[in-house]
């Protein structure tokens, strides 16, 4: 599989680097540390050849259970790369870093955003839930801070009080997520990925991310569900 793999180059190894500091990246600030790394290491540089670019560096990555992984902003429909390490589940590779009431309260309020219509959780509810963490209950100031925390490492965003998953969580933790919420839990229709903040057809249950619900109605004056062909029922983004 190695021989079959493209040369892994200095280029390659910046790219990593710089990579596995920021842990995500969107799609641009990608594009451009692809271009960098290369003239920076004279290496051949083709602009759309990046995801071939991280193919070669994902083979030498594949022996030690990590890979880069591309995903969607739910927000914006930007494309984002973040590291992932696949030999631990996302929640004990959390364990590292937390303690066990902080990934309690993390737990908790991901069935809150999941479990929700819209796929956001208010900090009211999440806070409610701080005292009657079973692991050690935390006084509210206490949550509020570890919040915060959350979503400087960029496992939630937050939004005039809203939180959800953010991207880097939703690419690292797909699997997790889909396995741990079977019922509820679904993949947009049309990307393919998992979808948090999704509209939902009333007939057959098929959802769509936001950004993906604008781009496939874009062109039709009446819009109807790409799996039943029923009216789309819900207001176009």
């Amino acid at each position: 599989n190695i021989a079959m793999a493209a040369q892994m180059t200095d280029a390659h190894r910046r790219f990593l680097q710089v990579l596995m500091s920021h842990g995500i990246m969107e799609g641009s600030e990608a594009r451009k540390l692809h271009r960098c790394s290369c003239e920076i290491h004279q290496v051949y540089y083709a602009h759309d050849k990046l995801d071939d670019f991280i193919s070669t560096v994902n083979s030498h990555l594949q022996p030690l259970f990590m890979q880069i992984r591309k995903g969607m902003s739910e927000g914006d429909g930007k494309a984002h790369y973040a590291l992932v390490n696949l030999a631990e589940t996302e929640i004990t590779k959390m364990a590292s870093d937390y303690t066990e009431n902080e990934l309690e309260l993390f737990r908790k309020t991901m069935d809150l955003i999941i479990l929700s219509e819209n796929g956001f959780a208010s900090s009211t509810d999440i806070l409610n839930l701080a005292d009657q963490l079973k692991t050690k209950k935390m006084k509210k100031k206490e949550a509020e801070q570890v919040l915060k925390v959350f979503v400087e490492d960029k496992w939630l965003s937050e939004r005039n009080g809203e939180y959800t998953l953010h991207t880097r969580c939703i690419i690292e933790m797909e699997q997790y997520i889909l396995s741990n919420y079977q019922d509820v839990a679904r993949k947009c229709n049309i990307c393919h990925s998992l979808a948090i903040q999704s509209q939902v057809c009333e007939s057959c249950g098929t959802g769509m991310h936001l950004p993906c619900v604008r781009k496939y109605f874009r062109a039709q004056t009446e819009p109807r569900c790409p799996q039943c062909n029923d009216f789309w029922s819900c207001d176009i983004p």
